[in-house]
């Protein structure tokens, strides 16, 4: 199975490329979104594309091989985006693009444990060499701290009896044993009628694995600083919890007196200001979402620098 990119023709009508233009892509994934930039901003556009996946990034190698030197391919996170534009002697870019979902192949998979569906160890890792896993987070957090992650990151109201029925259920071994102990805790009357019941915990369980809202909330200034004057930056989110993140620093240098109560303008945003180009996100159209399932969830935000 390849993955395929969310909002392709939604990112490029934001974003125009260019001939010529230098852009960056924080979650390069199999290469879609970079391989449409490149595509975009023929023939002499460039991309930086990183992924902490390795495995993603065997992949994108292999699919963006025919860009040649156009495409600058790293195995790293997003955060490090300063790090990877001075190495090529970048001081701007014209476009930045972060898509915060997960990768289809891995969920296929099963392998790494992102799948509920699935039988696999309880990893979740994007980065296979990070410290912290799955395991960790189930097997080792008391019930108390447990319960706060899945009512935070999952949003998930049955987060404390989860929590005390993961806690008595200990050692969990696989994905699928933890899918079954949340789906027991939570009342079947009560079971969500579009998703799985455990998809909040096993959602809120992957983002503390990988520490995706601090680090989004570590990217969003340092892209802003390397925009160019009337660079864009695009980020594509699949959480409520993500999107308002990049709703506050996307809300502009002046907001309106009840905008600026309700969405505080960041220290960090003022010193790179950014005009919002979308002023709601924008969703999957009804044909994308029919061929491609998962970017019924999708929201795209961009915003552009001010000079």
């Amino acid at each position: 199975m390849r993955h395929v990119p969310v909002l392709l023709k939604e990112v490029l009508e934001v974003m125009a490329p260019a001939d010529g233009g230098r852009y960056f892509d924080g979650t390069l994934g199999d290469g879609g979104h970079a391989a449409g930039i490149l595509d975009a901003s023929s023939p002499t556009g460039e991309i930086a594309g990183c992924d902490v996946d390795p495995r993603a990034v065997a992949r994108a190698r292999a699919n963006l091989a025919p860009y040649g030197e156009r495409a600058h391919i790293f195995t790293s996170s997003y955060t490090a985006i300063g790090d990877i534009c001075r190495s090529l002697g970048w001081e701007t870019v014209d476009g930045i693009l972060v898509d915060l979902g997960m990768s289809s192949v891995d969920v296929e998979q099963g392998t790494y444990g992102f799948s509920f569906l699935k039988e696999g160890p309880l990893d979740m890792r994007y980065d296979p060499n990070a410290p912290l896993t799955a395991s960790d987070v189930v097997n080792g957090y008391d019930e108390r701290r447990l319960a706060g992650i899945i009512r935070e990151l999952g949003e998930e109201r049955f987060a404390s009896k989860i929590a005390r029925h993961i806690v008595a259920s200990r050692p969990v071994r696989t994905t699928t044993d933890l899918a079954e102990i949340v789906s027991s805790a939570i009342p079947r009357a009560q079971w969500p009628a579009r998703i799985h019941p455990a998809t909040r915990t096993f959602q809120a369980i992957r983002m503390e694995v990988n520490a995706e809202l601090d680090n989004l909330r570590e990217f969003l200034p340092k892209a802003a600083g390397l925009l160019a004057p009337q660079g864009v930056l695009a980020v594509i989110s699949f959480h409520s919890l993500e999107d308002r993140i990049v709703k506050r620093f996307m809300s502009g240098p002046r907001p309106s007196p009840l905008q600026a109560r309700l969405i505080p303008v960041p220290p960090e945003h003022r010193a790179h200001p950014l005009a919002p180009l979308t002023k709601k996100p924008v969703r999957a159209s009804k044909d994308e979402v029919t061929a491609n399932p998962r970017a019924r969830s999708a929201r795209l935000r961009a915003a552009r620098r001010i000079p």
